[in-house]
């Protein structure tokens, strides 16, 4: 599945931020999209964030304005160079999300943003397994991603949204049960709440 404006739409920044914005309008924007997943934390200035494929920074900008400790982590070189450019008061680490290099128990949010579905299903395990690691006891993993429509009416809009931008990887998270999955690696604490017609969702978990 997708199409060459996927390719675009990593090429050209314009292109990505312009579709951000208008997929973001299903739950009133962008600025209440970035919003969603830190609902209810309680971050302030000294919480150390984590944010977990950091892409460009877009997520990443609305987080340094709670906190003057948060750090981007993304594999690809050329998301990390316009993250520095957009949102020079992070910090940035290029390493994949599977393998990051950070000690045990180093973070009290781990946040990512629309990132899981790019996962194939053993990378997503992997990651996971890896934001449990790293977090600190009672620190908080918090995402939001792509959820199967609780509303038939939503259907269409996703589909062809993911035949044009996404592939079979995002398919497969919305059959997931992301819930279970994160269970399963000891979270606790677990609170879901779906947007859109539940064709995204926010999960917020404790480890």
């Amino acid at each position: 599945m997708a199409t060459i404006l996927r390719d675009w739409s990593y090429q050209y920044q314009w292109l990505y931020d312009a579709i951000s914005r208008i997929a973001a309008l299903s739950v009133g924007g962008e600025g209440r999209f970035r919003q969603l997943a830190l609902e209810g934390l309680g971050i302030n200035s000294q919480t150390k964030i984590l944010d977990l494929c950091c892409g460009s920074g877009q997520a990443t900008q609305v987080l340094v304005q709670y906190s003057q400790n948060v750090i981007g982590l993304d594999a690809s070189p050329l998301s990390l160079r316009r993250a520095k450019n957009n949102v020079p008061e992070a910090e940035y680490v290029e390493a994949f999300a599977e393998d990051m290099p950070f000690a045990d128990n180093t973070f009290d949010v781990v946040h990512t943003s629309v990132a899981m579905h790019e996962m194939k299903s053993e990378q997503l395990r992997q990651i996971l397994q890896q934001v449990y690691r790293v977090l600190k006891p009672g620190g908080i993993f918090t995402l939001v991603d792509f959820h199967a429509p609780t509303n038939p009416l939503f259907w269409p809009g996703i589909s062809i949204f993911m035949w044009l931008f996404e592939t079979e990887t995002a398919w497969e998270l919305i059959n997931t049960d992301l819930v279970g999955l994160l269970r399963s690696f000891g979270f606790q604490e677990l609170q879901q709440r779906l947007y859109a017609g539940g064709s995204l969702q926010v999960i917020q978990v404790r480890k």
